[in-house]
């Protein structure tokens, strides 16, 4: 039997090239933790200095709190339910911006019907958004629909840019060879707006999940991290506070970067 022939040892540049970016990871980890112990560390000082808990938990009572909470079953049950509200408004926000940014695109009725719509949205408070919508819907609605509100003009105008950047010399050259509107926005226009969108995701990303986590604390939806943040601001728990505020950070910086590693192929693939 023939043997397969033996693989070639990696070249000396090869394996200086991921030497040098294992180290160069290495280092951006190291200063992302020196910076964060740094600031625990100026918190924990100002705990001291100021000595009230009511005023300023200290960092040691907060993590304290937190390791208990996330061996509490309805913690977790929060965590988790928010994070379904939140991002089903920011999903929906996605699908709702694509179809009207290709309406409008295309359509001058649509967009003369549909822009001010827009405009209206984005100068509009959130606080407005949310009071209102305690009206009109039932509370456990409520955080979806301010994350897709906070998503839905941002995204809208982003893809709108993207389609409009297409270059006209290439849609002439489709309408040349006959392309359909169909092959047209599948092979020019989506691909030119693909780096918007993208860049449009990421911004929407955060501000679907703040604008959703401050919906909860307005309108207290059952088994929710704003609930939990409410219910601690009436009792006077500063230390749930901060526990809680905590975890919302820590959390939207997790699903930001898990949302970025799912997008980056994409972004790969269109050059984006």
């Amino acid at each position: 039997m023939f043997s397969s022939p033996p693989t070639p040892p990696p070249s000396a540049e090869n394996c200086l090239m991921t030497a040098s970016t294992t180290l160069r990871k290495a280092k951006q980890a190291a200063l992302t933790l020196l910076v964060l112990l740094f600031w625990v560390a100026v918190w924990f000082l100002i705990a001291l200095i100021v000595d009230k808990e009511i005023l300023v938990a200290s960092p040691i009572a907060v993590f304290k709190r937190l390791s208990a909470s996330l061996a509490d079953g309805l913690f977790r049950k929060s965590i988790a339910l928010s994070i379904v509200r939140i991002f089903g408004g920011f999903f929906a926000g996605v699908i709702v911006s694509v179809l009207l940014a290709l309406l409008t695109s295309f359509s001058k009725a649509a967009k003369a019907l549909l822009e001010p719509m827009l405009h209206i949205i984005k100068s509009t408070p959130v606080a407005s958004f949310i009071l209102l919508a305690l009206v009109w819907l039932d509370r456990q609605l409520l955080p979806t629909f301010i994350a897709f509100l906070m998503v839905l003009p941002i995204l809208w105008a982003n893809i709108t840019a993207g389609i409009r950047e297409t270059p006209k010399s290439l849609s002439e050259v489709a309408d040349v060879f006959g392309a359909s509107e169909r092959q047209k926005i599948g092979f020019l226009y989506i691909p030119s707006a693909m780096p918007y969108f993208l860049a449009g995701c990421r911004s929407c990303l955060g501000l679907a999940w703040k604008a959703g986590v401050a919906a909860e604390v307005l309108c207290t939806p059952r088994d929710s991290l704003g609930r939990l943040l409410y219910e601690s601001k009436m009792y006077y728990d500063t230390t749930g506070i901060f526990t809680y505020t905590l975890t919302v950070i820590v959390l939207s910086i997790v699903i930001e970067k898990l949302v970025i590693a799912l997008l980056r192929p994409i972004e790969r693939h269109f050059g984006a």
